[in-house]
């Protein structure tokens, strides 16, 4: 089953008719990330037919309101979905620094029983390192620090590298038996009619895909080591270049300073998000960004990719 995204809000700060403030959901096999939870996250991903039960992760870039204020409604609707299960469900939630203190703020605004099992996981990465915070045998996210008016963090959802069976290898060589083809899915070697058999005769590896979600930052050096080698960077491009004083004063990014990021880092393509309201259609944003790469798209809300 493919890495698939959602763009649930492409906006910043402030909520259109035609985009709503940033969120994303991320689907891989059975679980969920949503990056990020603007306000109106949760009637977003009823529009585009996401069951609010598959979020099993949140991560937080960063405790700006238009990135996290629709979280607290999440937490509740989660709750009460669940109200007859035995166990409570759990919900993982990973922001920088300070965010065990905002979430226990954040649960006093309002009145309700909390019915979910929140593990909050505050990252504080040292200057220019790269953190692995989920890792299980299918994929890893990995997180660093970036540079905004507040503490601020990216994030790359990347699959494991793959092995892949030649059925007709096997067959030549009669071998059926489960157990053993297992092991070779593995990468073990073993022996079958008195022959040793090694992986790599009879299967090839396939590179995992990564994925790399830039939000609200100055072009930095740590954008570009998180963003390395990436198959998509979907990064933040709040203002065109003819505001790029204003884009440096707020430490936010142009779409060309995007661009760059996806030049330096050598990724394959380009998707652009987070749009100041002012740019009422995309066209100037995306001919900024073309200024310096070409294989880029401008997302829109309810926007699906598929990897």
């Amino acid at each position: 089953m493919p890495t698939e995204i959602t763009f649930l809000g492409t906006g910043s700060m402030v909520p259109t008719k035609e985009r709503n403030v940033v969120g994303m959901f991320l689907s891989y096999k059975n679980k969920g990330m949503l990056i990020d939870c603007g306000e109106g996250t949760q009637r977003q991903m009823n529009i585009a037919g996401i069951n609010r039960n598959k979020v099993n992760y949140v991560l937080l870039s960063h405790w700006h309101g238009d990135h996290v204020s629709g979280l607290i409604g999440l937490i509740q609707t989660l709750g009460n979905q669940n109200a007859q299960n035995e166990e409570r469900p759990v919900l993982h939630i990973y922001g920088p620094k300070e965010t065990e203190e905002r979430m226990e703020h954040m649960l006093k605004t309002c009145i309700f029983e909390n019915k979910l099992v929140l593990e909050i996981h505050e990252i504080i990465p040292k200057r220019n390192e790269i953190l692995t915070i989920i890792e299980n045998e299918d994929f890893y996210v990995q997180t660093t620090l970036l540079e905004h008016s507040v503490p601020c963090l990216g994030y790359s959802f990347i699959e494991k590298d793959t092995r892949k069976i030649d059925m007709n290898k096997l067959n030549i060589l009669g071998l059926t038996n489960g157990p053993l083809i297992g092991k070779l899915q593995n990468g073990e070697k073993i022996v079958y009619n008195g022959k040793e058999i090694i992986p790599e005769e009879i299967s090839t590896m396939k590179k995992g895909l990564k994925t790399t979600f830039i939000l609200d930052t100055g072009l930095c050096e740590n954008a570009i080591k998180l963003s390395e080698n990436s198959e998509i960077l979907i990064c933040e491009a709040t203002f065109a270049s003819e505001l790029g004083d204003k884009a440096e004063k707020t430490k936010h990014m142009t779409a060309k300073d995007a661009a760059i990021l996806a030049n330096n880092a050598n990724v394959k393509k380009l998707i652009i998000t987070h749009l100041s309201q002012r740019y009422k259609e995309p066209g100037e944003v995306l001919d900024d960004a073309k200024t310096a790469f070409q294989n880029v798209e401008v997302a829109y809300d309810f926007m699906k990719v598929k990897l």
